[in-house]
């Protein structure tokens, strides 16, 4: 099936409207726990109805996943975070986005991140180049890990946390030492956004959730970032864990994320 992604790129950004203002306006209401600090939302419930519905509507030959109702398919499938950030929310920090990826056969293809308290939204589609608020955005031409300022993915909580966090807090201590601030912003929509925009120079995420790297991996790709898995290879929603960084210290930036891996298993 030959894909229009200009066609669908106006679909997700409705989506995303329609999206953004559910999680502006509403009270997050009640917070259920999912695990061990972990929570869901009635916006998260909320949004993540409202915009399968609507996709079911407009597009419904692709299939759809989401982090809260689960689904997907084979090939074409929209994948969504209604609240990429929930803890933020619910402690009224506004670092939280809506997050949908188009994704063929577990390639990320389009995506659309929008930040409603922030009022900016991302988009790009593959071939065609990443915006922000309808301006093209591209990563920052960073040469040299000193003067990067680089993000980090949120430690794990629940079952296993600690022997999770033993990669990420040897991570932490590497990048301490090496990069010029390190910063946990908790919204892996926001991480990859900002290394397109250029506000950060990297990022790394010791996972790969879908709902949370769909729609971010394609829009900082397509804003000439490197996008990989930790050990290099193309990134894809198959991929262990996410990695994003400028190009001029994507080597670098790797090199010290396997470092920060091999200190962890010493």
């Amino acid at each position: 099936m030959t894909i229009d992604l200009q066609a669908l790129l106006p679909i997700a950004d409705r989506a995303a409207t329609m999206a953004g203002d559910l999680v502006r306006t509403m009270a997050p209401g009640v917070v259920t726990a999912k695990g061990d600090r972990d929570m869901v939302t009635e916006v998260d419930h909320a949004v993540e109805r409202a915009v399968r519905e609507f996709l079911a509507r407009e597009t419904p030959e692709v299939g759809f996943l989401g982090e809260e109702g689960g689904g997907g398919g084979e090939g074409l499938v929209w994948v969504l975070d209604p609240v990429d950030g929930t803890a933020n929310l619910v402690h009224g920090i506004p670092l939280c986005a809506v997050s949908l990826g188009l994704v063929d056969a577990g390639v990320p293809v389009l995506g659309v991140i929008d930040l409603p308290f922030l009022g900016v939204r991302y988009s790009a589609a593959a071939g065609a180049g990443a915006r922000a608020g309808g301006t093209a955005i591209r990563a920052r031409d960073t040469r040299d890990l000193a003067g990067a300022i680089v993000s980090i993915g949120d430690y794990a909580v629940g079952e296993h946390a600690r022997e999770l966090n033993r990669p990420r807090l040897a991570l932490t201590g590497e990048l301490a030492a090496r990069v010029q601030r390190v910063r946990m912003v908790g919204s892996a929509a926001i991480d990859l956004a900002w290394v397109a925009e250029g506000r950060t120079d990297a990022t790394v995420m010791l996972n790969n959730k879908p709902w949370d790297t769909a729609a971010g991996s394609v829009i900082a790709r397509e804003a000439g970032a490197v996008v990989v898995d930790v050990d290099g290879s193309p990134h894809t929603m198959r991929s262990r864990a996410t990695v994003a960084a400028a190009p001029g210290i994507a080597d670098d930036f790797l090199r010290l994320v396997a470092e920060a891996h091999r200190t962890a298993s010493s």
